[in-house]
């Protein structure tokens, strides 16, 4: 059992999350070959890296990510600071020669994401981004299902990422609501997921339109270091500066149509994340809430065919690293252990798995069409090989 020399660039939330499923990966996988130690763990606001080295046992605490960089010990780093620090931390690991578990969307839009990702290709080093919810069993299990052919030829496909944790008025004005330091809103913190997932399921996409807006225009400004989405009732108000919502209609390279929708100010919606596949012959539906068990229609009735809950068990996916029986319930954290363990499995065999820079860059280009569009009015049309959206132009139908 070889060590891994691993490290934890921003400790939020989410630097929580991934350094919770390092310390889980050798009680759900023994037989990977790395076993992870926690070497150093790096955050700007004062305190926190000492008091995240004192609860998890990292060797190191420091409030500068370049000492980690320059730290020989290390030799991959999760990065889950704030997105505007992606494309320089994310850059500067590959370049240090540091394997790189990033979340995404992976910086500000989608020239961030190509910059990291041909860093990591320069230094030949492994990339994973958290795209956590194609991890779950029963997503997996349901591409299995469309690509099997087990609901006929896709036709329609509803996505959609509906949350109230921005919907509280006194929600504090950080870092995701500005441009220069969060980039997109909603697009790149909910939609990022969405267009994931649609692509997981269903393949490219080949165009799109789509309709942004803002719900609640001014937040209170934050009087000191936050985490999460704290409030700050109370304090001088600024202007939110990027969409708190997106819907967007969209093409695939399969002739199947979909729809996405994402809101970060959905009052009465806690994590309502889901999918509605439908084909010619049966549907699959999926909903996070539930998140080990799919609705499936399948036969030949076709007109009031019934739709029966399948739960997802050993032998889908992940599942029998975590529950030895179908109807065990797998959380949200299991889907980051099923991360960390793709991360450690590719830089052990050199050989990627699970989401990489490259799903990154073809997501953070969806975004990116979405923004052109919603600004243009315009459908944008995507090429095959996705190096960048076509101009935008009025769309036309070939059917």
């Amino acid at each position: 059992m070889e060590e891994l020399g691993v490290a934890v660039v921003g400790f939020g939330w989410m630097g929580r999350v991934h350094t919770r499923a390092y310390a889980r990966l050798p009680h759900h996988y023994p037989g990977l070959p790395l076993r992870p130690r926690l070497i150093a763990v790096a955050e700007e606001v004062p305190g926190r890296a000492e008091e995240a080295a004192g609860q998890f046992g990292f060797a190191t605490a420091t409030r500068d990510w370049r000492e980690v960089a320059a730290d020989p010990r290390v030799r991959a780093v999760s990065v889950t600071a704030p997105n505007f620090l992606h494309r320089r931390i994310g850059v500067a690991m590959a370049e240090a020669g540091k394997h790189l578990w990033i979340e995404k969307p992976v910086g500000l839009s989608a020239g961030d994401a190509r910059a990291v990702a041909d860093a990591v290709a320069r230094a030949g080093v492994q990339g994973a981004v958290g795209f956590n919810y194609r991890n779950a069993p029963a997503v997996e299990k349901a591409r299995d299902l469309i690509a099997a052919g087990g609901i006929g030829a896709v036709t329609h496909v509803r996505i959609r990422l509906f949350s109230d944790y921005a919907a509280h008025p006194e929600t504090a004005l950080t870092w995701r609501y500005e441009r220069e330091r969060g980039g997109s809103g909603v697009l790149g913190d909910l939609a990022s997921h969405g267009a994931d997932l649609a692509r997981f399921l269903l393949g490219d996409i080949t165009a799109l339109t789509a309709d942004t807006a803002v719900f609640v225009p001014e937040r209170a400004r934050p009087t000191g270091a936050t985490a999460g989405h704290t409030r700050a009732g109370g304090a001088e108000r600024g202007p939110v500066e990027n969409e708190d919502y997106v819907g967007c209609l969209l093409r695939f390279a399969s002739g199947a149509r979909g729809v996405l929708e994402a809101c970060r100010v959905s009052v009465g919606e806690q994590n309502a994340y889901g999918f509605e596949v439908h084909g010619t012959s049966g549907a699959v539906f999926w909903d996070f809430r539930r998140m080990n068990e799919l609705a499936v229609s399948r036969g030949t009735s076709f007109q009031d065919q019934p739709v029966s809950t399948v739960y997802v068990g050993p032998g889908d996916g992940e599942f029998a690293a975590f529950q030895p029986g179908a109807a065990n319930a797998m959380g949200y954290d299991d889907l980051k252990v099923i991360e960390a363990h793709r991360f450690l499995r590719s830089i052990a065999e050199g050989t990627p798995y699970g989401a990489t820079l490259a799903d990154a860059v073809r997501g953070a280009v969806v975004l990116d069409a979405m923004a052109e569009s919603a600004a243009s009015g315009n459908w944008v049309h995507l090429q095959a090989d996705w190096p960048t959206p076509l101009a935008s132009r009025p769309f036309r139908s070939n059917s």
